[in-house]
């Protein structure tokens, strides 16, 4: 893991890294030892590891309830190199949805294809910041919502250090089967009207978690119309859940 720039403000520190060919940030409180509740963030599609919502929500995390917050460019995003196999499936897919093809089963397939690859890289992101002195090997909670929850659910199945996850504006048919998996808290973020998850897709999803503890948190609006508020509840139940 190698540290390439680092800035200060507000009581939260923010470093950027690389681990082999993944680029990423981590934000901690300042001045910070000792080891600490971690959230790993999954960024929605088309984004990046500091997209606006991200970093909001992660100084968000290191104030109030002093976590480590790490988020990733997942592959074909960010400062990560365009991916031709990856490109191309997804000119394929916009040509099809051109042509009348649902979008729903295109995201679902391609959302799976790449999880087989954030899955371990994500995995392998978690024991290289856990291994720093001010992170340490606390509880991981999980946070992700559209792309981050088409990745994060394959994720949070596969990893036993996640206690709790924030999912959202995903359906069910790219991760029902393995949201059977998911036996963690859940706390599930759905828009009423989204236009590119079917509202039954994503109740159906919902449906499919193993938890014993899951709310579902549904709002009026489209796919990226999530209010504001919810990130005071998502404080809330990260708070709960990983103390």
């Amino acid at each position: 893991m190698r540290f390439t720039f680092e800035t200060s403000s507000d009581g939260v520190r923010e470093q950027l890294f690389t681990l082999g060919e993944i680029p990423g940030v981590l934000w901690t409180p300042d001045g910070a030892t000792g080891p600490r509740p971690l959230v790993l963030m999954g960024h929605g599609g088309g984004q990046h590891k500091k997209a606006p919502g991200i970093v909001a929500r992660a100084r968000r995390f290191v104030v109030e309830c002093g976590f480590a917050v790490v988020a990733v460019d997942v592959p074909g995003h960010g400062d990560r190199p365009k991916d031709p196999e990856y490109d191309r499936i997804a000119t394929a897919n916009q040509a099809r949805v051109a042509a009348g093809a649902e979008l729903a089963p295109l995201i679902a397939r391609f959302q799976a294809l790449v999880a087989r690859q954030t899955v371990p890289e994500w995995r392998a992101v978690l024991d290289a910041v856990q291994d720093l002195d001010r992170v340490g090997a606390g509880p991981v909670g999980y946070w992700g919502v559209s792309l981050g929850c088409g990745l994060g659910v394959p994720f949070v199945a596969a990893e036993p250090r996640v206690r709790a996850a924030v999912l959202g504006l995903g359906g069910a048919l790219a991760s029902a089967e393995v949201a059977a998996r998911v036996t963690v808290p859940v706390e599930f973020l759905l828009q009423w009207d989204d236009e590119r998850v079917p509202r039954g897709q994503g109740l159906a999803l919902f449906d499919a978690f193993g938890s014993a503890e899951k709310t579902l948190h549904a709002n009026p609006g489209g796919h990226g119309k999530v209010p504001a508020f919810e990130v005071d509840s998502n404080v809330r139940f990260f708070a709960r859940h990983l103390g």
